[in-house]
């Protein structure tokens, strides 16, 4: 089934990968992207229309969805001169790092329909997960649309309260960058050891993506897996034994989640 006519507003890393994912499950030619950037949407060209600003929307668009996927920064000034299209008819799904539905509803006023949304940068090679959550007077027909808009970049999840969207920031997306830096100690590590840097960053960078799609490929947990990965006596077992410690990785994480936790909170006022 083909995509509705959309409205991207901002055409950056992840308003580009969510618009190579809407292209290949058939979008409507007529969606309208708006992004000052020419080099943006250059690999779009054809494809969709460009404008570079809010004003040179076409007169009488109405698109099925709205996508706010401009800097949280610009949102005073660029979602109350969206506000014309708020109504029944439409949605507004946001994927703006802090702005709340309430906050936004203040700028589009009463009649918008807006869904907020924490897409995480796997999005670009459509392996993200979004975690989304559904404003006052969004109806079954805009979730679900909003839910293709998501699944065509990865997998897609929902909550009940707006409340989740700060653990759910901090983990899932933050999360790639927690990874990366795995990969990065990974790779320091086994150079402390005496591994050249080529083999070391190529070990590195492979272990953690094999083990990342072993994990997407397996029915088991995580914990399951280490498990099995962890001889008795062996020396994964020695590894862990120190990253295990509960002053050492555990409790580190927890502190690193509920760091970015309540920065999201605060990020939202």
């Amino acid at each position: 089934m083909s995509l509705p006519a959309l409205l991207l507003l901002g055409c950056g890393k992840m308003g580009g990968a969510m618009l190579s994912g809407w292209l290949e499950q058939g979008l409507d030619p007529a969606t309208v992207v708006v992004e000052p950037n020419d080099a943006a949407v250059a690999g779009f060209a054809g494809r969709v229309r460009h404008v570079r600003a809010i004003a040179e929307i076409p007169a009488g668009f109405a698109p099925a969805a709205a996508i706010l996927a401009t800097k949280p920064q610009e949102a005073p000034t660029a979602l109350p001169a969206l506000a014309p299209m708020a109504g029944p008819g439409s949605v507004f799904l946001s994927i703006m790092a802090g702005r709340t539905v309430a906050g936004m509803a203040a700028l589009l006023g009463p009649a918008a329909r807006i869904v907020r949304a924490m897409p995480n940068t796997p999005a670009a090679v459509r392996q993200g997960f979004t975690v989304s959550f559904a404003g006052p007077g969004v109806d079954a027909a805009q979730r679900d649309l909003c839910d293709r808009l998501l699944s065509a970049i990865g997998e897609a999840a929902w909550v009940d309260e707006e409340a989740l969207l700060d653990p759910v920031t901090a983990v899932s997306g933050g999360g790639p960058a927690y990874v990366f830096l795995l990969a990065e100690v990974m790779e320091q590590a086994a150079i402390s050891q005496g591994v050249p840097g080529d083999l070391a960053r190529r070990m590195a960078r492979a272990t953690v993506a094999g083990s990342g799609a072993l994990l997407a490929a397996s029915q088991e947990d995580a914990a399951t897996l280490r498990r099995n990965v962890t001889s008795p006596k062996g020396t994964t077992e020695r590894a862990l034994a120190v990253l295990m410690r509960e002053e050492a990785w555990p409790a580190l994480m927890r502190e690193a989640i509920a760091a970015a936790t309540a920065r999201s909170r605060e990020l939202a006022g």
